[in-house]
């Protein structure tokens, strides 16, 4: 038997190495994983941009004296630049549009009085190049905009869909798959026997697997020995990783780790010393496919996933795995010489999350998972913990 720690440390140890690229559209890509560089097609902005409805004018007749100016014409937004034909004279121009030529200032409606074509400038300062955007302000062509490794925001899609780009290439996710066991299981449209329950831990961590984008491929292996090495020796052959529940503890028909171990798969943990989730197994193959197979309780299920699997797939990706805290809201007694992983539902309290126990009724409890937020990480060398003492936080909301 490993500790919490130690499994942790081999578990992330093999994580996979490199992941292909593949490209998605800009409209599918948000919260995949970017895996090019993005530059510039051309400057940001690509011309001298107009910032503000006003009129642009050259400065030089401003420091010279001028205060009114007569409105040659109009420059739109999305029309050629045109050019001033006078340099005492003003234009009107739009936000958005070109800084019509011969001009290098603008001056905004609310700062001027228009009428019969001359604008008169109501304030008694202004700057030359104010309210104007200017080319290449931003990024220049060719300068890298965005770098490999960045989760894709809305920002990044703008960027995307702002250098022309209508495709993306993003970090193909592992391909998954999860897989239950044991003849008490069936599937969520049948009717249980009284003897018999229904799936939910695939479903559980297949909408887990979601929060992080990925998807998966959901299977069930009967209580048969031979049935369940065939069935994965192929899953295991067109899958990157498995998600295995049930059927790795001391029962008469737990066949998973011997099996695993007979089509190839080398065991590096089974048995942590924790509470919920301890017959916990990990293994790897010799060509880099990854087990993990999860305690069949749905909540040695749900912790196990998210304090191993989770922080194996951020680490495949190469993303940052979140360290939060939280403060225990009460006193909590654990005699066992494990570490604990306490149910507990999260409040912000001027600032600082406290962490409240919510007892359940053990880890085959599902149902009580809907009024906490996460688990409390209770370390193995303490019994009693004192409200007010600090300890990591694995949030599931």
């Amino acid at each position: 038997m490993v500790t919490v720690q130690e499994a942790t440390t081999i578990v992330l140890k093999n994580s996979l190495k490199k992941l292909s690229p593949e490209p998605v559209s800009i409209t599918e890509a948000v919260g995949r994983i970017l895996s090019e560089e993005i530059r510039a097609d051309r400057d940001f902005p690509p011309f001298d941009r107009v910032s503000m409805d006003g009129i642009a004018i050259n400065f030089d007749e401003w420091d010279r004296g001028r205060r009114e100016f007569y409105v040659e014409e109009t420059q739109a937004a999305g029309e050629d630049r045109k050019a001033l034909r006078k340099e005492e004279n003003a234009m009107e121009a739009m936000t958005g549009a070109m800084l019509p030529e011969g001009t290098d200032t603008v001056i905004r409606y609310e700062d001027i009085e228009i009428k019969e074509n001359i604008a008169r400038v109501l304030v008694k300062d202004i700057a030359k190049g104010q309210n104007i955007h200017f080319q290449g302000s931003d990024a220049k062509r060719n300068e890298v905009l965005l770098e490999p490794g960045r989760i894709i925001s809305p920002a990044e899609v703008a960027l995307f869909a702002t250098v022309g780009l209508s495709h993306v290439d993003v970090l193909a996710y592992p391909k998954i798959a999860i897989i239950s066991s044991g003849n008490e299981l069936v599937e969520i449209e049948e009717s249980p026997e009284p003897y018999q329950i229904r799936r939910s831990n695939t479903y559980a961590i297949h909408a887990a697997l979601r929060q992080l984008n990925c998807s998966a491929s959901l299977f069930h292996l009967p209580d048969n020995k031979d049935f369940q090495r065939d069935s994965l020796q192929t899953i295991v052959a067109s899958h990157d990783v498995l998600i295995l529940t049930g059927g790795i503890s001391k029962g008469k028909y737990d066949y998973i780790p011997q099996v695993l171990e007979e089509i190839g798969i080398e065991k590096k943990v089974h048995q942590v010393s924790q509470r919920p989730g301890k017959p916990f197994w990990f293994g790897v193959s010799k060509k880099g496919k990854v087990v993990f197979a999860l305690p069949g309780n749905p909540v040695s299920t749900f912790l196990c996933f998210n304090r191993y699997v989770k922080p194996w797939l951020l680490e495949t990706l190469g993303l940052p795995i979140p360290a939060f805290k939280a403060v225990l809201g009460e006193d909590f007694t654990f005699e066992p010489a494990l570490t604990y992983f306490l149910q507990v539902q999260v409040v912000n309290e001027m600032g600082r999350l406290v962490a409240y126990p919510k007892a359940g009724g053990g880890s085959g409890d599902f149902a009580n998972l809907k009024e906490v937020d996460a688990f409390l990480e209770l370390p193995i060398e303490k019994t009693v913990f004192k409200k007010g003492e600090v300890y990591p936080l694995i949030p599931f909301r």
